[in-house]
């Protein structure tokens, strides 16, 4: 039993992609990982639902991957399946809003209905296309829409659980599981979704609102971004989370770190939670300088930094 027994029993019979030993490198934020055993695209829920019952059947771990960019993939790669979710999953609905006809009032609000696979920049500006209001916060964020429930994206102020309606989980063994936002535990970087159950859709409620007034607070939003975060450079985004009131950048900056380097990778000196890989960082690299990290500002200021970013194919 193995990943190689799951592909043999699996090829020709998904829609999407299968293969074995793909670099994970390709798929993530960071262009750093081995290869991950076996590799599956899920067009469909029908392929998903084959796709986790053979792999339970061969006994393979697996992990939904979504665009990797809250991921660190170990070096020696990751002995499992790595899904990533497709067509089916990639769809977006504004129930006829879109389709509203000039000068007909407007709704108080709207539901809008989004595949977790849909990129959240996508939503983002469809959202902002309609004049609709409630997620000029993520503008510029990246990942998908299933990934931003998943760890409810956003900012100090502003949250991706806070214009969430509903969120459909698939449930190995159980299979299409529907949860109310009011259900759903909301916390900093996290959410009380079952661990084990593949975000397949949700529905977010939007509001109607001044198209000028969005496109000034978006702008203003890519603004602060450009400027104190290094989008030029592959990254995960933020290592770690904020800690006792404090950012977790402004702890690691007041430890000297910013610049720091080991190998291909650099705490970055336009924000020390960013650990950039400066085009031959190792996930070994990576770790190094976390530790690093974490180890001067306990020593500092007696704070245990928690990593924000998810770690794939580690040992411990």
């Amino acid at each position: 039993m193995g990943a190689f027994d799951a592909y043999v029993r699996l090829e020709g019979l998904l829609s999407g992609r299968i293969v074995c030993d793909e670099p994970l490198a390709r798929h993530t934020t960071y262009r750093i990982g081995g290869p991950a055993d076996l590799y599956a695209e899920c067009e469909t829920l029908a392929d998903l639902s084959l796709l986790i019952e053979v792999l339970a059947e061969e006994e393979v771990p697996w992990t939904v991957i979504g665009r990797g960019s809250n991921l660190l993939v170990a070096d020696e790669g990751y002995r499992g399946a790595a899904i990533v979710l497709g067509r089916e999953f990639s769809r977006l609905d504004f129930h006829g809003f879109d389709q509203l006809p000039q000068g007909e009032p407007l709704p108080a609000s709207v539901l809008v209905t989004a595949g977790a696979a849909l990129p959240l920049s996508r939503l983002v500006q469809a959202a902002f296309g309609l004049g609709l209001a409630g997620l000029e916060f993520a503008v510029g964020t990246p990942g998908t829409v299933g990934g931003a429930a998943r760890m409810n994206a956003g900012t100090a102020s502003s949250w991706f659980g806070s214009v969430v309606d509903s969120v459909t989980v698939f449930i190995p063994g159980q299979g299409l599981c529907i949860f109310a936002a009011e259900e759903i535990e909301w916390g900093y970087r996290s959410s009380s979704l079952p661990a084990d159950g593949i975000i397949v859709e949700l529905v977010v409620r939007l509001a109607p609102s001044d198209k000028m007034m969005l496109h000034a607070a978006m702008e203003a939003g890519l603004k602060r971004r450009r400027a104190s975060q290094p989008l030029s450079l592959p990254s995960c985004g933020s290592v770690f989370k904020g800690a006792g009131g404090t950012s977790a950048g402004e702890l690691i900056e007041s430890c000297g770190l910013k610049g720091c380097s080991c190998g291909g990778a650099e705490i970055s000196p336009v924000h020390a939670n960013f650990i950039v890989n400066n085009g031959n960082a190792t996930a070994q690299d990576v770790l190094s300088l976390m530790k690093l990290a974490r180890d001067k500002v306990r020593e500092k200021h007696g704070v245990e930094l928690q990593p924000e970013v998810r770690f794939l194919g580690f040992s411990d």
